[in-house]
């Protein structure tokens, strides 16, 4: 599969790449790097990475302008999307030709050619394999830049290598990218800065969560919570992973209010969340995905349905 995208990258004078909404380091260190390693290689073809911007990964990269008229003829990469409602595109759909790449469950098997592995740590170290593919067969070369986007994308997915997704593959190709020239101290500080807004965030939650006595856990962040602390909803992404550290958490859920919808984030230790939430406009992986729902009367059925399988683990 990775030799038959390499041939059609080549065909294709126009190459768009996408990723999903609300993007983390792994989709823009995917997107972004996989554009990096196609201009590294084809400095002739026309590549951008595009979506709405996210301010807090400008660390990483910002995202290229484009219109729908420059879909026309153009091949469409999607990478680190596991299905067509989380595309951050509107105009994809009138390329010429779409590849996913992917490593989430395959429960949308959109695109005309399709590489999914569910194995991986995150869709950066599959462009890492690309590359490896590309390197030994048509004399690819990787820039720093490269590089520096996908040692993030993979250390965003894995928690810093701290996830069980972190196999040997994956501190292998770790080995292999910290050999470019590129600023790991740096890149680990942009990352994982936390300021007193979202540390005195984090305390709240700690101080607020509920649990039940098999150990679901969930806590509600509305408007009112997020004026409180200054804080975006968008910003409380990186705290998604705080309740981990709680002794005795099986699963949790959190909430936050947005301004047209509640974004809904699960994190598992054992039991399978998500299919919980797919059953809310979500998906992703066995044990971190996310959902959109739009009422706190959806919360309710969630949270009743997180202790049943907290419940049976």
């Amino acid at each position: 599969m990775k030799r038959q995208i390499i041939d059609t990258i080549e065909q294709y004078e126009t190459i768009i790449i996408h990723r999903h909404v609300r993007p983390d380091p792994d989709a823009y260190g995917s997107q972004v790097g996989l554009k990096e390693l196609i201009k590294a290689n084809y400095p002739d073809k026309k590549v951008y990475a595009a979506g709405t911007h996210d301010d807090m990964l400008t660390y990483l990269a910002v995202q290229d302008e484009i219109g729908p008229d420059d879909y026309e003829s153009a091949l469409v990469i999607i990478t680190d999307t596991g299905n067509t409602e989380r595309i951050d595109a509107t105009s994809y759909e009138n390329a010429a030709f779409i590849i996913k790449i992917d490593h989430h469950p395959n429960v949308d098997p959109y695109g005309d050619m399709r590489w999914v592995d569910t194995d991986a740590s995150s869709t950066s170290e599959m462009i890492y394999l690309l590359f490896e593919e590309g390197e030994e067969h048509y004399g690819w070369k990787m820039s720093d830049e490269c590089a520096r986007l996908l040692f993030a994308g993979i250390v965003g997915d894995t928690g810093r290598f701290l996830f069980p997704s972190a196999t040997v593959r994956t501190f292998e190709i770790a080995s292999g990218l910290i050999k470019y020239d590129f600023d790991r101290t740096k890149l680990f500080a942009e990352m994982y800065e936390e300021d007193r807004r979202l540390l005195h965030l984090k305390g709240f939650m700690y101080q607020q969560f509920t649990i039940d006595e098999n150990g679901a856990a969930f806590i509600k962040i509305d408007k009112s919570i997020l004026e409180q602390f200054n804080v975006t909803a968008s910003e409380t992404s990186q705290l998604v992973g705080s309740l981990g550290d709680v002794k005795g958490i099986c699963a949790w859920v959190i909430f936050v209010e947005e301004d047209d919808q509640i974004r809904v984030r699960f994190r598992s230790k054992g039991p399978i969340i998500n299919q919980l939430a797919a059953e809310y406009n979500g998906g992703g992986h066995p044990l971190a995905s996310g959902a959109s729902i739009y009422s706190w009367d959806k919360s309710d059925e969630i949270i009743a349905k997180l202790k049943q399988l907290c419940a049976v683990k």
